[in-house]
């Protein structure tokens, strides 16, 4: 099954954009036609089968004056928003016989019914009504060109697009974009002139007919037909019933409105995305740096549908939100999975080095208040430390980011039961025995976390100090021997990540140092205790940074000069001048 979006311009000496996506919501092909002949040859691969084709522009027209009843009854709805649908009738040259639309939809072989059911359909649709209803905009974007606007005005609004179809990534039913779809957003950003930027808009109102089609098979009852075949109908979402215009103020007026908020942060979109790989890249960074052992640490930017629907909501018949930019702090969303509980605290204390925590809500102690089992993550709210923003990427400046903190079993629990209770459907007369299972297995997984940490525990009274050292053609410590060798020297320290035992083998070697008995000689000679308290460490450091600050002590200047540190040299300094006093 093909859902075809076709922008059919009126003349044929202008472009035509076609779009298709498959059955999942993938783009499949976006490019821009002429003539009937090349837009029939274009399509002919995606039509042969079950296909919906939405076409934007009159397919049925009998009144000879004025609007069409469809166009009344649409504009009724949507005009207020913008996105009234202009006057079709058959005194127009242009729909005076067949209109183009329809000779497109016969030449292909496809039914005009809406209602008809029938395996292979063309439907008129109007990308305007669909984008208010689809993104909740107060007033329809301003891409199309009108006298008073340049080409940076045409540019933004359609950058905004641009920016609200890739967020229905996540919407129901989702759109999935392809490389040709980044190359237009690429000619968008680069257009030099007005005619460059029509091409692009062309083809971009393609992929928003070809997801309404797709919409419209999906979610029939969030769909209205205004009109009918036998006068002329155009099909839409549905209109959200709560949603209204947004005032006309000045633009530097403050953002309140929830539909010009979902502009402005479609406009945001792209500068959040690069915000959030650099708060990612800030926190394995520090995470690394305190040797705390983690699974992952991984980021996501808040979609612009997603911001949508939010900054929506309505509780008492008043907003929910009255600054949704502002009041609505989780644009930026990290995620750092731990193995075991207790390094969840850990992660917590190492970021307050780099961070400012605003909020800290440990959910799974307030469940537990409770006096029941379920839900548990550690959230905090926070923003760059200001004495490091002249170090950082300045595009964290100012950013807010939430951090979920939860161990590999917590995770497990609330992604299923995130992906049962709110994306599947739970039968009515299943759902107290599914909240009672649900709170089960929350029990289970909480015992089996501590279960783990016990196991951590044990290891780390028992492993031996010195183990066997096994000879190959590598001149370093094995990583495996060196885990062992730590483990034993540091009893109290938590593991580290698995590839960092490999690192610090590397500098290990860069030392001259091939053999246990010899780090151990180097070892000895640290004044392990001063070390320590110089050092203060505010959270549980792992195995391989208590190796880090030791090998630092005693080698001072040529550890830090050393090739495998010459990323992290100025971190190494002040480390140095805290161990000596300096600090």
């Amino acid at each position: 099954m093909h859902y075809v979006g076709v922008d059919l311009a009126w003349g044929e000496r202008k472009p035509t954009g076609l779009a298709v996506l498959d059955e999942a919501g993938r783009l499949v092909m976006v490019r821009a036609a002429g003539d009937d002949e090349e837009i029939l040859a274009a399509l002919a691969p995606y039509v042969e089968g079950d296909c919906l084709v939405a076409i934007d522009a009159p397919l049925v027209v009998t009144n000879p004056t004025g609007n069409r009843p469809a166009e009344a009854a649409l504009n009724r709805d949507f005009a207020r928003f913008d996105a009234g649908a202009h006057p079709v009738n058959t005194a127009r040259p242009e729909f005076a016989t067949q209109p183009r639309g329809a000779r497109i939809a016969s030449a292909l072989g496809l039914d005009l019914n809406p209602r008809s059911g029938r395996p292979r359909r063309a439907i008129e649709v109007y990308p305007h009504a669909a984008t208010v209803a689809l993104f909740r905009l107060g007033r329809t974007l301003k891409y199309k060109n009108k006298p008073g606007r340049d080409l940076e005005q045409l540019r933004a609004e359609l950058l905004v697009l641009i920016g609200l179809l890739e967020g229905l990534a996540e919407a129901d039913p989702p759109l999935v974009v392809d490389e040709a779809w980044r190359a237009l957003r690429t000619a968008a950003e680069r257009a030099g002139r007005k005619s460059e930027l029509r091409v692009v808009e062309d083809q971009v109102d393609a992929v928003v007919c070809a997801y309404v089609a797709l919409f419209s098979r999906r979610r029939p009852e969030a769909t209205t037909t205004y009109g009918n075949l036998a006068e002329g109908y155009i099909v839409t979402p549905t209109l959200p019933a709560d949603l209204v215009p947004t005032p006309r103020a000045p633009r530097s007026a403050p953002v309140r409105d929830a539909g010009a908020a979902v502009r402005v942060y479609a406009e945001r979109h792209p500068e959040l995305r690069r915000a959030t790989e650099a708060f990612v890249a800030l926190v394995t960074a520090a995470l690394d740096e305190a040797g705390i052992n983690y699974l992952t640490v991984t980021g996501r930017t808040k979609s612009v549908t997603s911001f949508a629907g939010k900054a929506a909501r309505v509780a008492g018949g008043r907003p929910v939100f009255t600054d949704p930019l502002g009041e609505i702090t989780d644009q930026i969303g990290l995620r750092v999975i731990t193995y075991v509980q207790s390094d969840v605290q850990a992660v917590a204390d190492v970021l307050e080095d780099r961070v400012v925590v605003h909020d800290d809500r440990d959910m799974g102690q307030e469940t537990a208040s409770e006096g029941r089992f379920g839900y548990a993550s550690r959230h905090l709210l926070v923003t760059l430390d200001p004495s490091l923003e002249d170090a950082a990427d300045p595009v964290l400046r100012g950013r807010h980011a939430q951090i979920q903190i939860r161990t590999v079993l917590q995770h497990a629990w609330a992604e299923f039961e995130h992906d049962i209770r709110y994306k599947g459907t739970i039968p009515e007369q299943h759902a107290r025995d599914f909240d009672r299972r649900f709170t089960l297995a929350a029990g289970l997984l909480e015992l089996a976390d501590r279960e783990f940490s016990t196991i951590r525990d044990r290891l780390r009274e028992s492993t031996p100090s010195s183990p066997a050292e096994v000879g190959d053609d590598d001149p370093r410590i094995s990583p495996r021997e060196l885990a062992a060798f730590l483990a034993g020297q540091y009893a109290d320290a938590g593991w580290s990540r698995t590839e960092h035992y490999a690192w610090i083998a590397d500098i290990v070697l860069e030392l001259g140092i091939t053999s246990l008995s010899e780090l151990a000689e180097t070892l000895r000679a640290v004044d392990a205790e001063t070390l320590r308290q110089r050092m203060d460490y505010r959270y549980p450091p792992g195995a391989v940074r208590r190796l880090d600050d030791a090998l630092l002590w005693a080698h001072g200047e040529r550890y830090v000069d050393l090739h495998a540190n010459a990323d992290r040299v100025a971190a190494l300094r002040a480390r140095l001048a805290k161990m000596r006093g300096a600090a």
